[in-house]
């Protein structure tokens, strides 16, 4: 029954457009949808449901892992409409359990909404290209359409390391290899090593979670490869204060320089619930490496950057909160959402108050206020 069960709970995920089923004890299946959380009609779960849920889609290593230290992450494809990237874990004592669905189907640039310079940049041939934002964002969907670009357009050998591996990619033009880490190779760090007497022209990093990692990465750019990797940060500014910092304070200079020399872009992005309720949209912060930029990097004047994006605006450059603004005058996204994820969240009301001509209303604008006062200051 149990696996029949999970076979209903992922095909109700896909066809409801879910983007995480969530198996918690205690409550009905979750699914989140556009962005939100959605309870299912069915029963509520109980230990044993969740366990047995758990077993029907977990391999044998995996449960061995669980048992061993609390948790687990596995990838499986389920028939043609794509993969669950799956997270299982213990908390109070049960089983818990978080699939991410990862479509099948690679997207474009024009659909996923990237800046168009975004294919010159996949045409280098080396450098550091780094797709930051908060889990969820959709960094790893930003990541495979440009290998995918990369591989139906150049003929070129890409190597990607993950964990787990997500997207699947065929050959196409290119010649891909994709590497799992706990599965062809122990570590990200051990696979970048080895990548590098593999004849690469491209390297995919799923994250630079580590000193060591983020080493390599650096490396394997500076050694004559096209490197596309990943960072839990926000903003272009925050991305490179948080490489710079993961190092000790006597190596902070040279990875400045190196820095300097080897980043190409980066792209900063947040997913935003539609305002009709149905779909996603990535607002993006987009920063290309040019001379002055790379000048500012190498000098420690991070603080800078913003005013150099602003600058950059004729080549495809933009500030997070510019692209915010343009989402919400288009009406894709509502007031509440800018201001929920804008860096400074005044700035934009004022605007939005301009945009009324003060039609707002003192009632409206005191509730916002009242609402979003603490980061009003920021």
């Amino acid at each position: 029954m149990a696996s029949l069960h999970i076979d209903r709970l992922l095909e109700a995920c896909i066809k409801m457009g879910g983007s995480d089923v969530h198996i918690v004890v205690g409550r009905p299946p979750v699914l989140r949808v556009h962005g939100r959380l959605r309870s299912l009609e069915t029963k509520v779960l109980e230990p044993d449901d969740a366990v047995a849920l758990m077993k029907s889609v977990t391999p044998e290593k995996n449960q061995q892992e669980l048992q061993e230290v609390g948790g687990t992450d596995f990838g499986f494809a389920f028939g043609d409409a794509g993969r669950f990237r799956t997270s299982v874990f213990r908390q109070k004592g049960n089983v818990s359990m978080v699939l991410r669905l990862i479509p099948s189907a690679l997207l474009s640039f024009e659909q996923i909404g990237l800046p168009r310079i975004c294919a010159a940049l996949c045409r280098r041939p080396r450098g550091l290209f780094l797709v930051t934002g908060p889990t969820g964002s959709g960094k790893t969907t930003t990541l495979a359409s440009m290998i995918n670009y990369i591989n139906e357009n150049f003929d070129q050998h890409i190597i990607t390391v993950e964990e787990p591996i997500e997207y699947y990619h065929n050959h196409k033009k290119s010649v891909i290899n994709q590497r799992e880490v706990g599965l062809d190779v122990p570590t990200f760090s051990e696979a970048l090593r080895r990548s590098l007497r593999m004849d690469p022209d491209v390297i995919l990093v799923g994250e630079m979670r580590d000193l060591e990692t983020i080493e390599s990465a650096i490396t394997a750019a500076e050694t004559g490869h096209l490197v596309f990797a990943t960072l839990h940060t926000t903003g272009c500014q925050g991305t490179i204060n948080r490489i710079v910092d993961a190092f000790p304070v006597s190596q902070q200079e040279q990875i400045r320089v190196q820095l300097s020399t080897n980043l190409v872009a980066v792209l900063s992005q947040m997913l935003c619930p539609k305002k009709t309720g149905k779909g996603r949209v990535a607002a993006y912060e987009f920063m290309v490496v040019t001379p002055a930029i790379a000048n500012l990097i190498r000098e420690n004047k991070t603080y800078r950057i913003e005013s150099s994006i602003q600058i950059g605006k004729k080549i495809g450059m933009q500030l997070l909160d510019d692209h915010l603004w343009d989402l919400y005058d288009k009406d894709v996204i509502s007031l509440e959402e800018m201001l929920d994820k804008a860096r400074y969240p005044a700035a934009l009301l004022e605007k939005a108050e301009k945009k009324t001509g003060g039609s707002m209303g003192v009632a409206a604008k005191k509730a916002i206020e009242d609402e979003y006062g603490p980061i009003m200051q920021t």
